[in-house]
């Protein structure tokens, strides 16, 4: 048995299509929700085997997440790795917020990786091994003016993350989370209004390091957490975010 298997529950934007990419080029065969256009038959191109699974990214529905798992043990019969890509923007000051504006951020936040964690671990801590990789905010790891229960509901994804991590540890099984903000993409660039120069140069000016992340550069950073060649870190939440956090 050489190729690993990997669900990445987002294949349709963001940082997905490219993880997928690269899992497929490292001999992974993959289960992937809701795939960008032509992109499982590029997969298939470099080699790797796909399962598709229609509105996978709909984590916050707990039966999603089931459908991910029950497709990987049917077309492959295992499951090594798998990153889950979760979160509902809610912006808005603390003092104008309302109950239903929480409640809408913890489902998104904390309720959607819940599911995905509490169906996918155990299959692994059976198995004996395997990666989780949870991508969830930067803003879960500062005071985010602006967002104060968004910020609040990621903290407690990333702490979610970690608590997951020590309880399963000695079972072999790696949970990890990657939090980012400032990241070059379209829908980044709308909500921020900056798709022109000016506005560009306005975002930029708040990242230390001066620029906007590449999603292509996420993805390698993201790797290690699921290809296993990284088997000695887990329960870390790393932000990638240009030293923001």
């Amino acid at each position: 048995m050489t190729r690993r298997v990997t669900i990445v529950s987002d294949a349709s934007s963001y940082v997905g299509p490219h993880l997928c990419r690269l899992l497929a080029a490292r001999e992974h065969d993959l289960v992937v929700g809701d795939p960008a256009p032509g992109l499982a038959q590029e997969l298939a191109s470099l080699g790797a085997s796909v399962e598709v699974v229609d509105g996978g990214r709909e984590l916050v529905k707990p039966e999603v997440a089931q459908r991910l798992v029950e497709a990987a043990r049917g077309r492959f019969g295992r499951v090594d790795s798998a990153a889950a890509f979760t979160g509902r923007i809610v912006v808005g000051r603390f003092l104008r917020s309302s109950l239903e504006d929480l409640q809408m951020a913890l489902r998104g936040c904390v309720e959607a990786p819940y599911h995905f964690l509490r169906t996918v671990v155990p299959l692994m801590v059976e198995q004996g091994a395997g990666q989780v990789l949870v991508f969830t905010s930067a803003a879960g790891g500062r005071p985010t003016p602006g967002a104060p229960l968004y910020s609040s509901a990621r903290a407690a994804a990333n702490m979610l993350v970690r608590n997951v991590a020590a309880e399963v540890v000695a079972h072999g099984v790696q949970v990890n989370a990657v939090g980012t903000n400032f990241m070059d993409f379209p829908e980044f660039l709308r909500a921020n209004r900056a798709e022109d120069a000016e506005g560009r140069a306005r975002v930029e000016s708040q990242v230390p390091m001066g620029r906007l992340g590449g999603l292509d550069e996420l993805a390698h950073f993201s790797l290690p957490f699921l290809d296993g060649t990284s088997r000695f870190v887990t329960g870390q939440f790393v932000a990638f975010d240009g030293g923001w956090t």
